[in-house]
C-alpha cells in the first residue's frame, strides 16, 4: 500500500462578521462544504493508496475504480484549495496596491473594468470567477469555472477567488447572485490580495521560460 497524503482543514480561515455575508451563510459553507471536501479528499487518497481498491491494469476510460476516484479527487481537492482562497481573503481591510492597481489598468483599461470583468464572469459561471495572473503570458485574467474542476485555467494563479455556487449565498440571498457578489467585493482583504499578486509576480518571473 502506497503512502497515504491527507490533509486537515485550515480552521482559521473562517470568517466572521462581514458585511452583508452572515455568520450563518459562513457556518454551512465551512463547516459543511468546506469541510466536506477536505473528509472526502482524504477517503480518496486511502481508497488510490489501496492498489487491490484502484486496480491500475483494469483502468479504463468508459469507466472504472480508478478512473473515478482520479476525477473526484480533482473535484474534492480543488474545492479544498478555491474554498481556502474564498475564505482566506474575506475581511474588509486595505485597497489595492500601486503595483497591482497598474497591472489591472495596464491589462483592463480601469479598475472598473476589471470589476465588472469579474462581476460578468460571477454572473455566467455556476461555479467559480477568479481574477488571477497568468504565468505563461504574465497578463491578469479572469477565469470561470462551471465546478471545481471544469474549465480550470492551466497556469493561472488565484489572486480574488469568488464562490458562484448557490451554497455561498442561499441563506442571505435565496437565489439572487447579484447583492451577494456585491456583498463578496465589499468584503475582500486587499492586504491578502496584494501579497498574492506579489508572489504570484515572482512566480511568472520564475517560470515565464517554462515553455521554450
Amino acid at each position: 500500500m502506497q503512502k497515504v497524503h491527507k490533509i486537515a482543514p485550515k480552521d482559521h480561515l473562517k470568517p466572521s462578521n462581514l458585511d452583508g455575508i452572515s455568520n450563518e451563510q459562513i457556518e454551512p459553507h465551512f463547516e459543511a462544504h468546506y469541510k466536506g471536501y477536505v473528509a472526502k479528499y482524504n477517503e480518496i487518497q486511502e481508497k488510490l493508496a489501496d492498489q487491490n481498491f484502484s486496480d491500475r491494469s483494469r483502468a479504463n476510460q468508459n469507466y472504472s475504480e480508478y478512473r473515478e476516484l482520479k476525477v473526484e479527487e480533482t473535484f474534492n481537492y480543488m474545492g479544498v484549495v478555491l474554498h481556502e482562497l474564498y475564505f482566506g481573503h474575506l475581511g474588509a481591510k486595505g485597497e489595492p496596491s500601486e503595483a497591482l492597481m497598474k497591472k489591472i489598468e495596464e491589462d483592463f483599461g480601469s479598475f472598473d473594468a476589471c470589476v465588472n470583468e469579474l462581476k460578468a464572469a460571477g454572473m455566467a459561471f455556476r461555479g467559480w470567477a477568479i481574477l488571477g495572473l497568468d504565468i505563461f503570458s504574465g497578463r491578469l485574467v479572469v477565469n470561470g469555472l462551471d465546478a471545481h474542476n471544469v474549465y480550470n485555467y492551466t497556469g493561472l494563479i488565484p489572486l480574488i477567488v469568488l464562490d458562484t455556487y448557490e451554497h455561498a449565498y442561499y441563506v442571505d440571498q435565496k437565489n439572487k447572485r447579484a447583492p451577494y457578489i456585491d456583498a463578496f467585493l465589499k468584503n475582500l482583504n486587499w492586504d491578502v490580495i496584494n501579497e498574492r499578486f506579489e508572489k504570484a509576480v515572482k512566480a511568472y518571473e520564475t517560470l515565464k521560460d517554462f515553455i521554450k
